[in-house]
């Protein structure tokens, strides 16, 4: 069994920022990655970030994956990028078991851990939704901006969020057509800068509609969709049909904790944060002691947040195995003060409520 100071459990913003706020108080880390490529989320974003400065504002996420990568560099081997590797199971004394490169299996022991699983995509109920073609926004993704894979010619979108519509104008950069946008709710959740871009472009988008439908014998062929009433039950007689060869869903992630479960954290259903999620601390330290949470796996928010929750994360995990740097409370109150700043206005209130209802 090998032994470690502190094990980062993924590799994306969060688990990436964890990891260089923690070696830079002077622990010792080891970042699990079960991708092939580390960055997670990161690496298959080619639109530029909101926010502020200290969240590389105006860098594409491709970039920003690569900034965080150099500063981890500069750590030496003091942060360890461990690819390839699954984290199967979470149990008494930090124990976690992984599976390395699909037929290595060993334990490693941990004195503290930092959970940055991030989260998984939700779906969608409707008959035939398995048939090949049918994809996850963040599949269409990775076929696009990890690969170089179109993944068809006419697109169906479904989900008017932030990430539906971000993926429905990469699709057209990419010089497939996307024949619609639709969602259930009466109004889009995109950022309007997003959407606009595809209404100048002709892409109608579709509220209070869903799919009733995929049709097609071995792959899509197509879809067909109809409107929804104020309780999104289908109005009949307002079915339309669409030849596609893909539908790529976008309607929401969940938080990927089960490893926090197993381990026995104090669990909560938070709709304001998409699901279950482990109680926490100010400093994001779960109800067992050592073990920390940041990024999706506590809660669903942009990248942005995720990499504050990361700095944050690692500075106090840090600090618990005695690597306690002089200027702690103002690196910790600034990470804080950046969150309050994401989370700040109308548009966070439901963050800020979740955060509320997920405190130790």
């Amino acid at each position: 069994m090998r032994e470690v100071e502190l094990l980062v459990i993924g590799s994306g913003p969060a688990g990436l920022c964890a990891a260089i706020s923690a070696a830079t108080s002077g622990a010792k880390v080891l970042v699990l990655e079960r991708s092939f490529k580390p960055g997670g989320q990161l690496i298959k974003q080619t639109h530029m970030f909101f926010g502020s400065e200290s969240q590389y504002a105006s860098h594409r996420g491709v970039d920003i994956a690569d900034i965080l990568l150099e500063k981890v560099d500069e750590f030496g081997d003091r942060i360890e990028l461990m690819l390839n590797a699954t984290a199967v199971g979470f149990y008494e004394d930090n124990v976690v078991t992984v599976l390395k490169d699909e037929k290595e299996y060993f334990k490693i022991k941990a004195r503290s851990v930092v959970c940055a699983t991030g989260a998984y995509e939700k779906s969608l109920a409707f008959p035939n939704n398995d048939l090949p073609g049918i994809y996850g926004a963040g599949a269409v993704q990775t076929l696009m901006n990890v690969y170089g894979v179109r993944p068809g010619n006419r697109v169906l979108m479904v989900g008017a969020g932030n990430i539906g519509v971000i993926v429905s104008y990469q699709l057209m950069q990419a010089g497939i057509e996307v024949v619609a946008v639709l969602d259930a709710a009466p109004r889009i959740g995109a950022y309007l800068v997003h959407a606009s871009k595809l209404a100048r472009m002709g892409v109608p988008i579709l509220t209070s509609h869903t799919v009733k439908e995929a049709i097609g014998a071995d792959c899509l062929e197509a879809a067909v969709v109809c409107e929804v009433d104020e309780r999104f039950r289908p109005i009949p007689g307002t079915e339309k049909r669409y030849d596609v060869d893909v539908m790529c869903i976008s309607v929401g992630l969940s938080p990927l904790n089960e490893l926090l479960a197993m381990r026995g954290a104090v669990m909560k259903y938070v709709p304001q944060l998409s699901g279950s999620v482990p109680l926490r601390t100010n400093s994001l330290e779960t109800s067992i002691p050592g073990v920390f949470v940041a990024g999706d796996a506590s809660g669903i928010e942009e990248a942005s947040s995720a990499m504050a929750e990361g700095y944050l994360a690692g500075l106090c995990a840090a600090a618990s195995l005695g690597h306690v740097p002089p200027d702690l409370n103002d690196r910790k109150l600034e990470y804080m003060s950046q969150l309050d700043g994401l989370r700040s206005g109308p548009v966070g209130e439901r963050i800020r409520a979740g955060m509320r209802n997920s405190k130790l």
